[in-house]
């Protein structure tokens, strides 16, 4: 079992990232994030992930610096947007977004979606950075198969870490084949469905161990192996989502929620969000 809100993976480069951090996605770039950070780093999550088309990395530094944690204890990703992909741009776009968070270094950096032909020069820019030194792993978000297989064929370096929707409703089971197959991290967002939790499976069995829909469905995430960065702004809610830690769902548990699988997604499909 996976014991503790500090536990961690350790990506394929030796770099440990915990299983379970704060998500930002649409929270505004003023006390909101920073109260959400705080809140979070003061429940112990210790990976806070943002973005810069999010606008609040400012705010996420803010309460980094603020929470007086030391920085080499928190797990912090930021993303590159689809305008500043391409080499030279997205150099540019690190360094914004170091200055925009305080920070000299992000532990995670990621192509925020594929598009269509730039990504294989944002990554290189990508590989640059880490042989540099200047983040300490490298990533994609909403990578299919095909992209991955595509980037394969123009990089020196695997992916640490792909960051997918990924939920009972879209358990994306070849994807994360592939990338156990080829030590790649998945990671989830949007792991609790915007809220569509109402599913009889998820009541009964948290039912069973006294934890809330949300809980069961981080627990799940864990239990296959995926980290998971579920969204709050509410203390209560960010402490709630860091409890599932003290039980562990069985074999039929895990399969029961598998099969509410229905390819469906929330957020946009990468092989329709072109640019």
């Amino acid at each position: 079992m996976t014991h503790s809100l500090q536990s961690c993976t350790t990506l394929h480069n030796g770099v440990r990232m915990p299983w379970l951090g704060l998500g930002v996605w649409k929270m505004n770039n003023d006390a909101e994030v920073v109260s959400a950070v705080r809140a979070a780093l003061d429940a112990g999550y210790r990976s806070i992930d943002t973005a810069a088309i999010y606008k609040n990395e400012t705010g996420v530094g803010q309460a980094l610096r603020e929470s007086g944690i030391a920085r080499e204890e928190v797990f912090v990703t930021t993303k590159i947007w689809n305008d500043d992909q391409g080499y030279d741009k997205t150099l540019a776009a690190y360094d914004a977004s170091l200055e925009r968070l305080g920070l000299a270094y992000v532990d995670l950096l990621l192509i925020h979606w594929p598009g269509t032909d730039k990504y294989a020069d944002t990554w290189r820019a990508l590989e640059k950075l880490y042989a540099d030194g200047r983040v300490k792993a490298i990533g994609v978000s909403n990578f299919h198969v095909r992209h991955l297989e595509e980037l394969k064929k123009h990089s020196d370096l695997v992916p640490m870490v792909n960051q997918v929707e990924y939920h009972p409703l879209l358990a994306q089971r070849e994807l994360l084949a592939y990338c156990r197959e080829n030590r790649i991290q998945l990671e989830a967002w949007s792991p609790l469905m915007q809220g569509n939790l109402d599913h009889e499976a998820l009541r009964s069995i948290g039912a069973k161990y006294g934890k809330s829909p949300a809980q069961v469905v981080l627990r799940w995430d864990i239990q296959h192996g995926v980290v998971t960065i579920p969204k709050s702004v509410t203390p209560a809610r960010i402490a709630e989502n860091a409890n599932v830690f003290d039980f562990e769902l069985s074999g039929d548990e895990m399969a029961l929620i598998d099969d509410l699988n229905r390819d469906h997604r929330f957020g946009s499909d990468p092989e329709k969000f072109l640019f």
